[in-house]
């Protein structure tokens, strides 16, 4: 109890304010009276006054308070008008700190957070800036530079987003957050507000973008498109028999065009046939080169053939794509395969079948591969012929297994097809001390083809011996029907060397 009509008084304040002012007794309502009532400072200190006068009459007892210390919420008393941290308040006994967002730096005044947002280089032909987290609030107290830097020949256009939220001021032009343009030697801005800059085009292939931002505000930020065209080149025009892609109504700085030719025709370039010529678009708006010139395919001149003539299809002797030749074999020759050729895509002259190997003209039967000198007729005291005077002569080599010692002897016959040759009877006959007339084994026989001498005869044709037929009256005392076939396991090809002779005509009996 406090003295009352208050000549005694408790006076509590903070600093210059007081908080209260009490006097009384509990038990009346009549004074004012702390009860039971929490008196909170603002301040971390607080002062008690009590005042008394000359008299205690009622032997007043006086008062008795308890006082604690409680820890202030800074972060929870924080409002939108007054934040005290930039993303994130932590309190603590006596105080609070800040932190930021991942990828955020807190700024020196221990409040804000800013970004690292200089440096980056964008080398892409089109792409994409933004303030950090846009469409969110940017950071604060940040200096942001981007450079757009693309080759010599194109030029920048900047397409704002319409969202366009930078702190502003209303009798100012953008004192406290602004953005910039610079291309080559022009600037836009500074922009602020939330009116969108719209479209940019630049004449530069250079672009800085800055960005400025104070340590106040809770704007949104931009975002911009950029995109690129380049010099404009003239459309060419493609010569006859010229084949260009793509095709477009217009072609700019690094677009490229290919030539080819229609088939039938093969480019040239300086002089020299080539299968495609590529055309690049220049900084400067120029071709790379001049559009070439397509001609058509010359096979040149066919190829000789021995004892054939070359007849052209057409009559100027064109050798040109599509032109035709054929090969003639001369006086009794015979053509063993395909003597059409056309001039085809590559420049070859090909046949029906697309290959390019070359015909062959042989003799007929009985037809020596070379003019036979007029004085030789037959082979007369042993004088060696030339090659191919008798492409039907073959050797051959004989072994008699049967008799003992082994016996071994050559002899000669004639090529009557691909498979048969003809010779005397007693070559192939077993020479065994009997009077039989028994064959040598087949696969005692070796026959030796377009051979000239003996010498050659490992790097001549030589087959096996399928079978062996002894004429039946063959007559060994006096060689009566003295004749032979031999059926050889694998046929021959004719050649130069290697061709049949003539047999009779059939017996009419």
């Amino acid at each position: 109890s406090i003295c009352n009509r208050c000549f005694c008084v408790l006076q509590v304040e903070a600093g210059v304010e007081v908080l209260a002012l009490f006097c009384g007794k509990e038990q009346t309502d009549t004074e004012t009276v702390p009860g039971q009532q929490f008196i909170i400072s603002p301040r971390n200190s607080l002062s008690i006054l009590f005042t008394s006068d000359f008299s205690n009459e009622e032997r007043y007892s006086g008062f008795m308070a308890h006082y604690s210390a409680v820890d202030v919420d800074e972060c929870r008393e924080q409002s939108d008008e007054n934040l005290l941290c930039d993303h994130f308040c932590h309190n603590h006994i006596g105080g609070y700190y800040c932190s930021c967002r991942y990828g955020y730096l807190l700024h020196s005044d221990s409040r804000t957070c800013k970004v690292e947002c200089s440096g980056a280089v964008f080398r892409e032909r089109s792409g994409v800036l933004s303030s950090m987290d846009f469409p969110a609030p940017y950071p604060k107290s940040s200096e942001c530079s981007y450079r757009i830097e693309l080759e010599a020949g194109f030029r920048l256009q900047l397409q704002f987003d319409p969202r366009f939220d930078v702190e502003d001021h209303p009798e100012a032009t953008c004192p406290y957050d602004y953005l910039k343009i610079e291309a080559g030697g022009e600037a836009f801005g500074p922009f602020c507000g939330n009116r969108s800059p719209g479209v940019l085009q630049t004449d530069s292939n250079v672009v800085t973008v800055t960005f400025h931002s104070d340590n106040s505000g809770e704007n949104n930020g931009w975002r911009l498109t950029y995109t690129s065209s380049g010099s404009q080149c003239p459309v060419p025009e493609a010569p006859t028999n010229t084949v260009m892609s793509p095709v477009q109504s217009e072609y700019s700085f690094k677009d490229h065009v290919l030539f080819t030719c229609e088939p039938g025709y093969r480019l040239l370039k300086d002089g020299e046939l080539q299968d495609h010529l590529q055309l690049d678009c220049r900084a400067d708006g120029s071709w790379s080169g001049r559009p070439p010139r397509c001609q058509m395919v010359d096979c040149g001149s066919p190829k000789m053939v021995d004892m054939a003539d070359v007849v052209f299809g057409n009559h100027d002797n064109s050798t040109l794509f599509g032109a035709t030749v054929r090969y003639m074999c001369r006086e009794d020759g015979v053509t063993l395969n395909n003597s059409s050729y056309r001039c085809g895509l590559t420049g070859d002259w090909t046949d029906a079948e697309g290959g390019t190997a070359l015909p062959s003209c042989l003799p007929a039967c009985g037809r020596p591969s070379r003019a036979l000198p007029p004085q030789v007729k037959r082979i007369v005291g042993g004088r060696s012929a030339e090659p191919g005077l008798f492409p039907w002569q073959v050797l051959l080599s004989v072994e008699d297994l049967s008799r003992v010692p082994e016996d071994r002897w050559f002899g000669s016959g004639a090529l009557l097809s691909e498979s048969w040759v003809i010779t005397a009877a007693h070559v192939l006959r077993s020479q065994r001390r009997d009077t039989s007339v028994v064959p040598v084994a087949p696969e005692n026989v070796k026959v030796f083809l377009g051979l000239h001498s003996l010498r050659d005869k490992p790097q001549s044709i030589s087959r096996s011996v399928q079978h062996i037929f002894l004429h039946p009256d063959f007559q060994p005392n006096n060689y009566n029907n003295d004749i032979a076939l031999l059926r050889l396991t694998v046929r021959v090809e004719f050649n130069q060397l290697i061709h049949p002779v003539c047999l009779p005509p059939p017996s009419r009996q």
